[in-house]
């Protein structure tokens, strides 16, 4: 059922895992930005881009077990997307609750991982039903999440980069120096 995704997995699976790795470069370039004052929204904006890439990783891994049972697979995939839904819909309420985001980030950290994660959970029955469909199902679930968690990282960065700048400025500027116009 899957012999004809061997590569797509095995492609998904090192992108996830690079870009989960270049996320933690990122943020490692930003520490400073990241302090107890902003561990909600840490929690809120940051761990379920980490959350979603490890997702990909794992389900693409498991996927490349050769001695994957179609049962097997269903209830592995079953068990992620299951997960990834109720933290993706945790993660979707908080932002409606808090306020916090604009529609973009309602759709990229919310709605989109919701929307990623239900269709999983079709494909793992579909899957555990021995439907070649499931696999395509699959496969559009995982690069949804992989495409839309490129954009949160993305959102993430310039965040990050305006703060830092932000700070910068608020380190660099002369106390109390009327000559300087305001900074835009």
């Amino acid at each position: 059922m899957l012999d004809g995704w061997h590569e797509f997995y095995a492609l998904l699976g090192t992108a996830a895992a690079a870009l989960v790795a270049l996320l933690f470069v990122a943020m490692s370039i930003g520490a400073t930005v990241l302090n107890p004052a902003r561990a909600g929204a840490t929690r809120t904006f940051l761990s379920p881009v980490v959350f979603h890439y490890t997702s990909v990783l794992f389900v693409s891994l498991i996927v490349l077990i050769p001695i994957q049972t179609p049962m097997s697979l269903g209830v592995t995939v079953g068990i992620v997307a299951a997960t990834g839904f109720v933290y993706s819909i945790v993660i979707f309420a908080r932002l409606i609750r808090d306020d916090v985001a604009d529609l973009a980030d309602h759709f990229g950290y919310g709605a989109s991982p919701v929307v990623a994660y239900a269709a999983a959970l079709v494909a793992a029955w579909l899957l555990a039903a021995q439907s070649g469909i499931g696999a395509a199902i699959l496969a559009g679930a995982l690069l949804l999440l992989l495409v839309v968690n490129i954009r949160n990282a993305w959102d993430l960065t310039l965040a990050f980069a305006r703060r830092q700048a932000e700070l910068s400025r608020q380190v660099h500027a002369p106390e109390n120096d009327s000559s300087q116009p305001p900074s835009p």
